[in-house]
């Protein structure tokens, strides 16, 4: 007979440890944040197996990691959280009350782009909603679509993506992306002039995990790797043996300081536009606050 678990029958506040447990990556590391030991988290995550008949994940010596049963369970879970703050902003909007949680998601290598006003817009919507509990999450577009259409995200900023379920958008701004080499690259000291697309295209290339490996710039590159964040795309361009595009912002302090090299700028070179995006239907009022901060500071281009 098929094992049915009832949501009535789970114990939220074990999820709640399950949650922070997984967020600091081992029974350890999650105990300031508990308030408990390593043998009361060891019991209460053993209680949250048998109730939901898995093996959420492996400790020990060689460390913590889920299962895949536990990575499903903790996605189902985000979601589950997702759509109680969802009920508690929906009772708060009755109330008149901007209060609750308000989760919103965006890329990395966000900090560096200080043209486009994003503090500002943090900083209004404090102003505007201090009872309101914000919490950042930096994930790759393609995790943020996915969240914002299952209800985790209220709001996500990110690359545009093609949204299958109902969300709104609202496009804000272009990045520049250029193409770099790192300093060990043998086309670091080869002048503009002298890059051909043939040239380039015969290089291992590192691409992004959320676009597909057609041309770009009318380049056919040999994609040799692959990364969702602009940390792990600096990394592999850093190591010399790879190029890659990056944002020109975020890329600046290394070119600055002679470590990486942006290739032909003038002819290598294309936009990103970047979006925010929120589920169709009627958001909650932290949500749409927050949307229309963002708008406000951040907006450079009509959608």
């Amino acid at each position: 007979m098929e094992r049915r678990v009832a949501l009535l029958d789970l114990d939220l506040r074990l999820l709640r440890i399950f949650q922070l447990v997984v967020r600091h990556n081992g029974f350890s590391a999650a105990q300031g944040a508990l308030g408990m030991s390593q043998a009361t988290i060891s019991a209460h995550m053993k209680l949250l197996e048998q109730r939901l008949g898995v093996r959420l994940c492996e400790r020990g010596r060689s460390g913590f990691f889920l299962t895949e049963a536990g990575r499903q369970v903790h996605s189902a879970m985000l979601d589950l959280f997702g759509s109680i703050e969802s009920f508690q902003g929906a009772v708060a909007a009755v109330r008149g009350d901007l209060a609750g949680v308000l989760h919103f998601g965006t890329v990395d290598a966000m900090y560096s782009n200080a043209t486009i006003g994003l503090a500002a817009a943090l900083a209004e919507f404090a102003r505007a909603a201090p009872r309101v509990h914000l919490e950042i999450d930096i994930a790759a577009p393609q995790e943020l679509a996915r969240g914002v259409m299952s209800g985790r995200y209220h709001v996500v900023l990110s690359p545009a993506q093609d949204y299958s379920g109902p969300v709104e958008t609202v496009d804000l701004f272009d990045e520049e992306q250029r193409l770099y080499c790192g300093r060990g690259h043998p086309l670091f000291a080869v002048p503009d002039a002298e890059l051909t697309p043939a040239l380039l295209a015969a290089q291992p290339f590192a691409g992004r995990s959320y676009m597909s490996e057609g041309p770009i710039c009318g380049i056919p590159f040999r994609w040799a790797a692959v990364a969702a964040h602009m940390e792990g795309t600096a990394l592999l361009v850093s190591s010399g043996a790879h190029l890659a595009f990056l944002p020109a912002h975020f890329a600046a302090q290394w070119v600055a300081r002679g470590e990486l090299r942006a290739l032909a700028p003038d002819r290598f070179t294309f936009d990103d536009r970047f979006q925010i995006a929120f589920p169709r239907k009627k958001p909650i009022p932290s949500a749409e606050l927050l949307v229309r901060c963002l708008s406000q500071h951040c907006r450079r281009v009509e959608s």
